[in-house]
């Protein structure tokens, strides 16, 4: 690592500065009305389709996708058959923008937990939003950790320091003008961010001799042009089967029941263009072709130009820093910096959807929708900022704590593995929330519970941090943890909490009277 940053010349950080200070005046200038907290949260329900569309798209995406799937496949044995888990987020898209679309439009909602509230209680609420605090806190701490990566990469400066000025940047951005600063600037940050790919893949084409055609050659014999992989080996990540059966719950989740996009088809006029805009957004696994792409030519440049000593082991230890290594040591100036904001409009594209997110769900727990509409608006915005600068510290926080315990996890599947936490009950409060079913909450909490321990069991987090604190050896982990991959803990979780809702339900059925 030493010595990279000294590539990241004074022209560079022109340019990152220019496109970061003018893409904070294009949202300051688009903020609109800030009077009420429907301004603030939902945009005012104003938003075009297409916006609200690419906007989820930006925040989907995040740095996550734009260093670690190029990181994946660059790994030994990498390859392309992570796009397979697009078949279920395409699948995903369509059931909730044909279903739940209509479900969230029915009523004056603002999230997908007033519409709990209404079906199971209360106590649905607080279970449900405590699980999007949770996996939301978590799965967005990871997005902070690869900014903080490239920033890292670029500048020498203390990791936990990159951590602290990426979080400031996303509290700033959404405490400027919520929900419609947050879409506005995504949209930007969207049309950067695939400029940002584009260049770096023609560039590459460029380094690589014999060009596009050695690069299809050259990747191709490697195998890391692959795309299928039939294996039923259940401890296989990227496989057919997972993203058939497993993805679309982790998908449908995420975007019918994660208040993170959620909140974004709130902001469209209707019901029709939110349906739109969820649907459309499957321009997304462009996206990922892209970055996939990336990864392959960085194998194949690599393989013609060995990177330094140095370079190496950081490799070997880390291939998410590849692409950054890249960027900093190999682009010529000018360039570097505009690429590199393209990995910023991705992070903090979703760094600051996050923390809207956050705001609104706590303020409607805190004071009930009811009391949302009552209160006095000025008031309830002044704290609505207090809470985004709340979740931001604690994101920082978050963040810096997953550095510490994440060991040799390739980031991108580190983001999965996060959610694996809370998806599958979300999912299932939901869907029993939509059925005629008789339900209890306390079956809720109780297939929860369960749903939790299992994910701590098969996933590596807690063997990490037991480690990291040396109450078990690594050979100890490894012998313990079940062979099992953390994308089937989505359905698994979601059924497993659905069958307790039910059973209960049925348990403390009353009996008819005759």
């Amino acid at each position: 690592m030493e010595g990279v940053h000294t590539h990241f010349l004074w022209i560079d950080w022109v340019v990152l500065a220019v496109y970061l200070l003018l893409t904070t005046w294009i949202g300051h200038a688009l903020r609109g009305k800030q009077s009420t907290m429907q301004d603030f949260f939902l945009a005012g329900r104003s938003l075009p389709w297409p916006a609200v569309s690419g906007s989820i798209v930006a925040t989907e995406i995040s740095a996550i996708t734009f260093v670690g799937v190029p990181g994946i496949v660059f790994a030994a044995g990498g390859d392309f058959t992570y796009l397979q888990w697009g078949i279920g987020s395409v699948l995903a898209r369509f059931i909730v923008g044909i279903w739940f679309v209509k479900v969230f439009y029915e009523r004056g909602i603002f999230s997908p937990y007033d519409y709990m509230q209404a079906r199971l209680g209360a106590g649905a609420r607080v279970l449900t939003t405590s699980l999007f605090f949770v996996g939301s806190i978590l799965g967005q701490g990871v997005r902070l950790l690869v900014t903080a990566l490239i920033l890292w990469t670029v500048t020498g400066l203390a990791f936990e320091w990159c951590i602290v000025i990426i979080g400031i940047f996303a509290i700033g951005w959404t405490l400027m003008g919520g929900m419609t600063t947050v879409i506005w600037t995504d949209v930007i940050q969207f049309f950067v961010f695939i400029g940002g790919g584009l260049l770096a893949f023609i560039l590459l084409m460029a380094g690589i001799d014999g060009g596009f055609a050695a690069f299809v050659a050259e990747a191709g014999a490697a195998g890391k042009l692959r795309l299928l992989d039939l294996s039923t080996n259940p401890d296989v990540q990227f496989t057919l089967w997972v993203g058939l059966l497993a993805m679309p719950f982790q998908n449908v989740a995420a975007f019918g029941t994660d208040q993170l996009n959620a909140q974004r088809m709130f902001c469209c006029r209707n019901a029709a263009d939110a349906s739109k805009a969820i649907i459309a957004s499957s321009i997304s696994l462009l996206v990922t072709v892209l970055m996939l792409a990336v990864g392959a030519a960085l194998f194949v440049y690599y393989q013609q130009r060995p990177p330094t000593p140095g370079e190496a082991a950081l490799f070997a230890k880390d291939t998410d820093s590849v692409f950054p290594v890249w960027i900093t040591t190999v682009i010529p100036p000018g360039l570097s910096g505009l690429i590199l904001a393209g990995a910023f409009a991705a992070a903090i594209s979703s760094l600051d959807s996050a923390l809207a997110a956050l705001s609104q769900t706590s303020m409607a727990l805190w004071h009930g929708k009811d009391g949302l509409e009552a209160a006095d608006q000025k008031h309830l915005l002044k704290q609505s900022r207090f809470a985004v600068v709340g979740w931001g510290i604690a994101l920082i926080l978050v963040a810096i704590g997953l550095q510490a315990v994440r060991g040799q996890i390739n980031l991108l599947s580190l983001a999965f593995g996060m959610v694996a936490y809370t998806y599958g009950p979300m999912l299932a409060a939901f869907l029993l929330a939509l059925s005629p079913l008789r339900r209890d909450i306390r079956g809720l909490i109780i297939g929860t519970v369960i749903s939790v321990l299992l994910v701590l069991w098969v996933r590596p987090d807690l063997y990490n941090i037991l480690a990291a604190l040396g109450a078990i050896t690594t050979e100890q982990a490894a012998a313990w943890r079940p062979k099992i991959n953390f994308a089937w803990l989505y359905p698994i979780t979601c059924l497993l909490t659905l069958a307790c809702g039910i059973a209960l339900g049925r348990k403390n059925q009353t009996p008819r009277v005759t």
